[in-house]
């Protein structure tokens, strides 16, 4: 790692980096003082207040948008009430919450959308302190008013306000207080002087933490971890206090020394990390706390701001943002000093192979004589993906790429994988883009969402690039690109629908997967209906019409347009329209006027509505598809005498199909379950639910040999199909080389003998692969000789074979110690040519 944008810290058990990951571009003259400050998470955009409460109408705060990097994205003047906090959506929309309890949503870009109000008597209380917080139910608003009332809405999109009960005792707003997510409900916990109190729906509930100090008099400020589930209190002693946030559990209590209230808290912790820490800010002091009872202290500039992440805390200054997380173990253990971790040992050793050095062999023979050669691939791939230093991923990669050359079961996939997905991660962190994602946010945010933030960004060649880098089928990609950039183009209200229409042409042309009656159904919300109707007319599949065709309440001619189309999630949008709008039974009649529908049908029910497919084959006498539900369905089944029966269902329906062999079979499998659970009530073999060859398998491996030999004659197991080589398999394993010898004598071997001596050297016994030499057959004489590195009876097969090409293989053997051997194979190929 690069020293200037990396820094380590040896403390709280674990280590700490600091990583910079901008010089922010942007020119703060008084930096971040006097101004309301908020950054979404996932490296999301930064607003800017600056004064919010300047209230002079001749000079009004500017509200400034920018990127994480610092790039400028809107800026204008705020020209409405005084505004108490700033937060954003999950989806990146920016809420300017205002005293009288009105809360503006702008877009990315400075576009007012919409606003709604907190509630009436909140314009008379007016707000005091606000929070904006994310729970499963989408984005919402938590206020507390003049009144000391506090009043929440969980979901921002679909408002339903709530106003929690009164808190005794607490007059204005609380020294501190926390939104709380918990049990599918959320909560408010808050601090009044030295009483600690939750407050839901219903009730107000005084609670003491776990292990609290005693000398501890109040609590005087809290932060809650991004999952919602550690809280972190501190007190005015300057004791930290760490624990689960349905205070059930205490982590640690660490005396920081400072007694003066911080101005910011901010959990630091990655996703199943044992050792949570907490971030305190002061003016020029951050300080990192965790569980070890540890604490790490460096200084910062005098105004900064911290963003807690997923996997750690985002710390924005005037002049440049930095990156604190505990460094992943799989890192710790490659890069620590004098670490014989296989990761390390294989970076070095693909170190030593640049340089043509020796060492390189000893550091592989090392990793490989303790097996972990394939761990050392997966660490030093797993370690790149969280690197954000190009050059050590490319090291940690080169080092992979290496190691894995030498692994004949390696699979490739995570290697791929993350080198896909770091190209992708670097190209969007640069500044001109601004999205410093790690790769555990990228793999939480999934790729679908960070295309949807370019696309809503408006970066759409980047989007259009990555699509096709990670080779994204058009509908989910670039055509999906392009249907958002139209999405967007048919909402410019300053440009006429001719204009709109022929701009959308020229750039949509017929990409593959763009539906323009898509684009003019989102003409038609906006209620532009003649720019609606010129979309359609470029539209030259009718089965993309569909999507209108139901809004227009014609489902009966959209099914047909839809299969038309041959589009079959189309048809799976009608068909669940359909199934929504009518009774069970004229549903059904429907699909069996359009076969293709009714297939389709099929096979989503196969997936999803099991029910469903039973009741589909029984209305049309389907035995055969009705059998092969029932047989998929015995696979549910956990109790064996219940799965029988479902089986015996899925015979009745074989016989009713006449198809004999798939009735047989199944009879088979409920005669080889019954034989299972037989041995596993006399032997507890747990053999019930193995196929037929795995059941030999384990009955070998367990010395069964008389009820193997049985499933062989039941089940008429063909001889060089499976029997012989799951025994001489088994039996080697197991080094009976006495019961070997005698199975080879049973009768002749269907397999012929150089199995034998195959199997035999594969376990080390040269000894007695030799006794199975002679009776290979002529053809394979030489293999079994050279084997067992019998290099004179390779030679005398050969010559005696008079084939240049056995002879040429056992030349290839030989030593220069064979010189007089060589010299006779040599002249007996010289003989066999001329001849």
């Amino acid at each position: 790692c690069v020293v200037s944008v990396l820094t380590l810290f040896f403390s709280l058990c674990f280590l700490y980096s600091k990583t910079e990951l901008y010089d922010m571009c942007w020119s703060l003259k008084d930096g971040l003082r006097d101004s309301l400050v908020a950054a979404a998470p996932y490296g999301g955009p930064i607003a800017l207040l600056r004064e919010p409460h300047r209230r002079s109408p001749s000079s009004r705060p500017q509200l400034e948008i920018y990127s994480a990097s610092g790039l400028s994205i809107a800026s204008f003047p705020w020209k409405s009430g005084p505004v108490v906090q700033l937060g954003w959506t999950v989806s990146d929309e920016l809420l300017c919450i205002q005293e009288d309890g009105s809360v503006l949503i702008y877009d990315l870009f400075g576009s007012f959308k919409r606003h709604f109000s907190m509630g009436q008597e909140v314009v008379q209380s007016q707000v005091v302190q606000a929070k904006v917080f994310h729970s499963p139910y989408g984005t919402g608003v938590a206020i507390v008013t003049g009144s000391s009332r506090f009043t929440l809405a969980t979901n921002i999109d679909d408002l339903k306000l709530r106003r929690l009960p009164e808190v005794p005792g607490l007059q204005g707003a609380p020294s501190c207080w926390a939104v709380l997510t918990q049990d599918r409900q959320t909560k408010v916990l808050l601090s009044n002087g030295p009483d600690l109190y939750v407050v839901d729906n219903t009730s107000c509930t005084a609670v003491v933490p776990p292990g609290l100090s005693p000398q501890v008099g109040s609590i005087v400020h809290m932060c809650v971890s991004f999952s919602y589930k550690y809280l972190a209190l501190f007190t005015d002693s300057g004791h930290l206090w760490t624990g689960s946030s349905n205070l059930q559990e205490k982590f640690s209590e660490v005396d920081t020394k400072v007694r003066t209230p911080p101005k910011q808290m901010v959990w630091c912790r990655r996703p199943k990390s044992q050792q949570p820490s907490v971030v305190c800010m002061w003016d020029r002091l951050l300080l990192v706390a965790g569980v070890c009872n540890d604490t790490i202290q460096f200084p910062v500039d005098d105004q900064c701001v911290c963003v807690g992440e997923l996997d750690g805390v985002r710390i924005i200054s005037s002049t440049h943002q930095e990156l604190l997380q505990e460094v992943p173990l799989v890192c710790q253990d490659i890069f620590k000093i004098a670490s014989m971790a296989p990761g390390a040992l294989l970076l070095e050793a693909h170190r030593e192979y640049e340089k043509s050095s020796q060492k390189a062999d000893e550091y592989l023979r090392e990793i490989k004589e303790q097996s972990m050669l394939g761990e050392a691939v997966r660490q030093c791939v797993e370690a790149a993906g969280h690197e954000y230093d190009t050059n050590t991923q490319k090291a940690l990669l080169r080092a992979a790429s290496f190691g894995k050359c030498f692994l004949t079961d390696f699979s490739p996939d995570s290697f791929v994988s993350t080198c896909r997905e770091l190209r992708v991660l670097n190209a969007v962190r640069e500044p001109s883009v601004g999205l410093p994602l790690t790769h555990t946010q990228f793999k939480q945010m999934t790729l679908q969402v960070l295309i949807d933030r370019l696309v809503y960004r408006q970066f759409y060649p980047l989007a259009i690039e990555i699509c096709r880098f990670l080779k994204i089928p058009d509908y989910q990609g670039v055509s999906r690109v392009l249907k958002h950039w139209a999405s967007c183009k048919v909402q410019q209200k300053d440009l006429s629908d001719e204009a709109i229409a022929r701009a959308v042409c020229l750039k949509v042309g017929d990409s593959p997967g763009v539906s323009y009656s898509h684009i003019a159904a989102k003409a038609y919300e906006c209620g532009r209906t003649e720019l609606a109707i010129k979309l359609l007319d470029f539209e030259a599949r009718s089965g993309e019409q569909v999507p209108l065709l139901l809004k227009m309440k014609r489902s009966q001619l959209a099914l047909s347009k839809a299969v038309e189309s041959g589009d079959t999630d189309l048809v799976y949008t009608v068909v669940s329209y359909l199934k929504n709008e009518m009774n069970r039974g004229d549903f059904f009649m429907t699909l069996r006027n359009q076969p293709v529908a009714l297939s389709l049908y099929r096979q989503f029910c196969k997936l999803q509505e099991q029910d469903t497919l039973k009741d589909l084959f029984n209305q049309d006498d389907d035995h055969q598809e009705l059998a092969n539900y029932y047989v998929s369905a015995s696979y549910r089944e956990k109790r064996l005498e219940t799965r029988l029966s479902v089986l015996q269902s899925a015979v009745d329906e074989y016989n009713k199909a006449k198809n004999d062999f798939a009735a047989k079979v199944t009879e088979d499998e409920m005669k080889l379950l019954r034989f299972q659970r037989k041995l596993d009530d006399e032997k507890g073999a747990g053999l019930l639910g193995l196929s037929l060859q795995a059941t030999m398998e384990a009955l070998l491996a367990l010395g069964l040999h008389k009820q193997a030999e049985q499933l062989y004659r039941d089940f008429k197991v063909p001889d060089k199909r499976l029997y012989w080589w799951l025994k001489l398999k088994s039996l080697a394993e197991k080094e009976e080389w006495e019961e070997l010898e005698k199975f080879s004598k049973s009768k002749k071997s269907p397999i012929g003998y150089l199995a034998f001596v195959e199997v035999c050297m594969k376990s080390h016994n040269k000894h007695e692969a030799t006794k199975y030499v002679s009776k290979v057959t002529p053809e394979q004489k030489v293999k079994a000789h050279l084997a067992v590195g019998d290099l004179e009876g390779a030679a005398d097969a050969a010559i005696e074979r008079r084939n240049e090409s056995e002879m040429a293989a056992v030349l290839s053997r030989c030593s220069a110690s064979d010189r007089l051997l060589m010299d006779r194979l040599n002249r007996a190929k010289a003989s066999t040519a001329k001849k």
